[in-house]
């Protein structure tokens, strides 16, 4: 998915605490929210099993979304030519702090 729809759900969910965000990221209609919501399970499951801390204090210090490799495709186009097909991909980034 491209960075660009990304960053629209990515956005909504800067500096909420964890556990909100996560409802939130529950009740937008974007595919892009599952894959985000995703992402901050594993960023509060890594948070509280590699640094011990306690889930429900922690929050959303920085939610990005950042382009990442393109891959280039063709389709057959009128008159023997071929027209550009870009698959756009991205990196997403969620860093959470304690209050």
């Amino acid at each position: 998915m491209s960075a660009q729809k990304m960053r629209e759900v990515v956005r909504q969910i800067q500096g909420l605490p964890a556990q909100q965000a996560l409802a939130v990221l529950g009740v937008v209609p974007r595919k892009s929210a599952r894959l985000v919501a995703k992402t901050l399970k594993s960023a509060i499951a890594n948070a509280e099993n590699n640094n011990g801390l306690k889930p429900e204090r922690l929050i959303v210090k920085e939610a990005v979304a950042g382009a990442a490799a393109t891959m280039k495709r063709f389709t057959p186009k009128a008159r023997g030519s071929a027209g550009p097909i870009l698959k756009r991909s991205c990196h997403i980034r969620i860093i959470l702090s304690e209050a």
